[in-house]
């Protein structure tokens, strides 16, 4: 059971938004790193260039307000459905077979790419990638094909590098026959004002390799008080929702308060239920916060500075999610499939399992890491994937991470109650995602040459 709802989540009135630029900002990383300034590659002359740059039918329907008002003085109680506690020591199943030592990069495609920031694909043998000024392009059979299957740059704003073009979904009726939601994705990007949307768009009925740019239905815009810390993730999970990943709304150190405020939709994973045909999304039932006063139903899980990457691992449905510290620490995050949400993932009482700004904290409630690595390892994590790919059986069930800007790839994998986490590449890329193909198969994508490359076992 859902109920219908969309809008607009608008943060403050110009005025405040004046007030609190003099903040100081973020640096201008594209996934949100706590520390100073990191420009984004110069990209070729030729190329523009991108600057600092079958889910269950809803039973009750309700019409939208289209205007939140998501600070509130009196903040609503965080009282999820039965939320269970997770502890960060939980173990996924099925053990998968043994931790890999070492993992290998073979180029799908060396360069080509402007600044790419996902991969997917869309049920069938071709990459789907997105590049950041508002493009997204095909892959098919290892060539990068000419003209993009989707072209709205004319409302995708990247003067910031953590805006842009961040996030791609197809629904999981995409390919088939007759479904309501056949030809359907989903994006996450920011228009020329900061601003982020969440819009459905369709595939052209008389050729699978171009979307009609002019089909566009604008499911969630959500008003940005900085232009860092967007998100941007996009992801169906194993329930058939879609689920997004919004930063805390920028600046350093959350000076909203919106990690923690049940009253906005920034700092938050959201779970929303896109059915067929509909101008509006749907809050599902069972979201953890739909019965409490005051706060948004979207909201499956908060606490998050900025959930640049997460995955849901294809035989499990566990969720994983890597989640950009602010000056000391990077983390990844877990939450089991049984999971009824509403985890508090501790932003901004917490980085990763320290207290922020503080000796001591109160920690009750909160879900800690699984894994953490602090700055002299990176600056900025990029969420990976669970490899449950064919090609390469002695890979099966390590989950893969990067950091951005150091371009370390670790391994993580569940052992003696906890997690296994070590290097198995120290590469020279700029890892802006990691993406998964048909077949399981894990990409890492780079920022900076425009690469794509194949995650295989290391010599």
């Amino acid at each position: 059971m859902s109920s219908r709802s969309s809008g607009r989540f608008t943060i403050m009135d110009a005025m405040q938004k004046l007030l609190l630029i003099v903040v100081a900002l973020c640096g201008s990383l594209l996934i949100g790193c706590g520390g100073g300034e990191v420009e984004p590659p110069a990209a070729p002359e030729t190329t523009p260039v991108v600057t600092s740059a079958t889910l269950p039918a809803p039973a009750v329907t309700l019409e939208a307000t289209n205007t939140y008002i998501p600070f509130v003085e009196s903040e609503p109680t965080a009282t999820p459905n039965a939320t269970p506690t997770l502890e960060a020591t939980t173990v996924p199943s099925p053990t998968p077979q043994s931790p890999v030592a070492s993992v290998a990069l073979e180029p799908v495609i060396a360069q080509g790419l402007l600044q790419p920031t996902f991969l997917t694909h869309a049920f069938d043998e071709r990459l789907f990638v997105t590049e950041q000024v508002g493009l997204i392009r095909i892959i098919e059979d290892g060539q990068l094909l000419e003209t993009p299957f989707l072209d709205i740059t004319d409302r995708v704003g990247a003067t910031a590098s953590e805006q842009g073009l961040l996030g791609l979904a197809f629904h999981p009726d995409y390919a088939d026959e007759g479904a309501a939601n056949q030809g359907q994705f989903y994006v996450n990007y920011t228009d020329f004002n900061g601003d982020t949307h969440i819009a459905r768009f369709s595939v052209m009925a008389d050729d699978p390799y171009r979307a009609d740019p002019d089909s566009e239905v604008d499911y969630l815009t959500v008003d940005q008080p900085y232009p860092n810390h967007n998100g941007g993730m996009l992801a169906f999970g194993p329930d058939g929702y879609l689920y997004a990943g919004l930063g805390d709304g920028g600046s350093a150190n959350d000076p909203l308060g919106a990690g923690q405020s049940l009253t906005t939709v920034l700092g938050k994973i959201l779970r929303l239920d896109v059915a067929a045909e509909a101008e509006a999304y749907a809050i599902p039932a069972d979201n953890p916060f739909v019965a409490t006063a005051g706060a948004q139903p979207e909201i499956w899980a908060y606490g998050v500075r900025n959930p640049w990457r997460f995955s849901f691992d294809r035989q499990t449905g566990d969720l994983f999610m890597g989640d950009v510290g602010q000056n000391i620490w990077e983390e990844v995050n877990f939450q089991p499939a049984a999971s009824a949400g509403g985890e508090n993932y501790g932003w901004n009482i917490m980085e990763a399992t320290h207290c922020f700004e503080s000796e001591t904290c109160d920690q009750t409630g909160l879900t800690l890491p699984i894994f953490e690595y602090q700055h002299d390892q990176g600056c900025s994590v990029t969420g990976g994937y669970i490899y449950r790919g064919l090609l390469y059986p002695e890979m099966g069930g390590n989950y893969f991470v990067a950091d951005y800007c150091s371009g370390i790839i670790w391994r993580l994998f569940p052992q003696g109650g906890g997690w296994l986490a070590d290097v198995v590449l120290d590469s020279d890329l700029i890892i802006s995602s990691f993406g998964e193909d048909v077949n399981g198969e894990v990409y890492a994508i780079s920022y900076g040459n425009g690469g794509i490359y194949r995650i295989t076992p290391g010599q």
